[in-house]
């Protein structure tokens, strides 16, 4: 297994209320030649947790920092217009990622948990992390 350090959120950029399944995103990817998703799980409007790489794979997710991190990404993070961010991870779909999130803090105790927006000039996941999920950080 790979040493994990890094539990990354995102969004996959799409509409709110856009319902979006982990096989659409996987298609996008190989369509861009990515050899598979990029993320490790995504996170659908439903709260369905759907599984993308393999743990044991880097994922493709965050510039220079895959070898050692899990990417987890939900379905939203946009408007309805589109292009301005927003926080759409709500219900079940919020209630699905914070156990997921909390069993892979778990499986990995060392790991950190982090927004794509700490190390990129990106709105993703259009939220703070730390802000949302403070009670799961330690």
């Amino acid at each position: 297994m790979r040493n994990i350090e890094k539990i990354i959120v995102h969004c996959a950029a799409t509409r709110e209320g856009q319902d979006i399944k982990t096989d659409t995103i996987r298609d996008w990817h190989l369509k861009r030649g990515w050899s598979a998703i990029g993320y490790h799980y995504v996170i659908e409007l439903d709260g369905t947790i759907g599984i993308g790489r393999p743990l044991e794979r880097s994922g493709a997710h965050t510039k220079g920092l895959n070898s050692n991190s899990i990417g987890v990404c939900y379905i939203g993070g946009v408007e309805t217009d589109g292009k301005t961010p927003k926080d759409t991870l709500q219900g079940k779909q919020l209630e699905s990622m914070e156990n997921l999130l909390r069993g892979l803090m778990a499986e990995f105790p060392e790991a950190t948990l982090h927004g794509h927006n700490e190390f990129a000039a990106k709105a993703c996941p259009s939220f703070v992390v730390a802000d949302k999920f403070e009670h799961l950080i330690v």
